[in-house]
């Protein structure tokens, strides 16, 4: 009988002052009739959750589907390059002599007539036996010289200690890992698997099916293992 006072009360007092309430059921016809703010802030803080983890869920898609890009630019310019990371390596090599330390197939902005367009080009790091760090770009697909630069570096003492006594160079780590896929990039670690000093050569490569995977080459043996410290799913060879 009281909880039928109280929600005629609150009814009555909804229509005189033109706005809406909310009765909720109380435990038992004894009680007292109560309107519980708590439960209203629960019931929001339970939709907002709900809504942050839609957004967190949206992140996440986000994030791999950029994954999924990268790997498709990277197979959709190793496909269209007719010069190999080897090639690329010894072209860079006679515009600069020495060392070759790494090569990677990227964009870069084009200057055509046109307007500027990114196109396909191998970077080759070289190191000069002077010391002087060398920056070519070949093009991809003629194997031609497209411009050369000097670079300031500060490893270069860490990189000749790695390839002291070393017998597999960039051109010969990417030809071993070759068989894999096609290579995308090979570059010198000096330091190793998370910096524990046994220097290999790191090697990318992509294929159809297996999507972009990394390796390293023994700097001595150019024995070809799945990169582990790149959480590779590749098996070891």
């Amino acid at each position: 009988m009281k909880r039928n006072i109280v929600i005629a009360a609150v009814t009555a007092a909804a229509l005189i002052g033109g706005g809406t309430a909310t009765a909720l059921a109380t435990a038992g016809d004894d009680d007292p009739g109560t309107t519980r703010q708590s439960d209203v802030r629960d019931r929001d803080d339970a939709a907002k959750g709900a809504a942050d983890d839609g957004a967190d869920d949206g992140d996440d898609s986000r994030d791999h589907d950029g994954d999924r890009d990268d790997d498709r630019d990277d197979a959709a310019r190793a496909s269209s390059a007719k010069v190999t990371a080897a090639e690329a390596v010894a072209a860079a090599l006679k515009e600069a002599p020495g060392t070759a330390v790494s090569a990677e197939l990227d964009d870069e902005d084009g200057d055509d007539d046109d307007g500027d367009r990114e196109r396909a080009v191998w970077e080759v790091d070289v190191l000069a036996g002077d010391g002087t760090w060398h920056s070519v770009r070949i093009d991809p697909g003629s194997g031609k010289v497209l411009g050369s630069e000097t670079d300031d570096e500060d490893d270069t003492d860490e990189v000749r200690a790695a390839l002291k006594g070393a017998s597999v160079d960039a051109a010969e780590a990417a030809k071993a890992a070759a068989g894999r896929g096609t290579v995308t990039s090979v570059e010198l670690d000096e330091d190793g698997y998370y910096g524990d000093g046994e220097a290999a050569w790191e090697v990318e490569t992509t294929s159809s099916g297996k999507g972009e995977q990394d390796w390293r080459v023994d700097l001595s043996t150019g024995k070809v293992t799945a990169d582990r410290s790149h959480h590779s799913d590749s098996d070891d060879d």
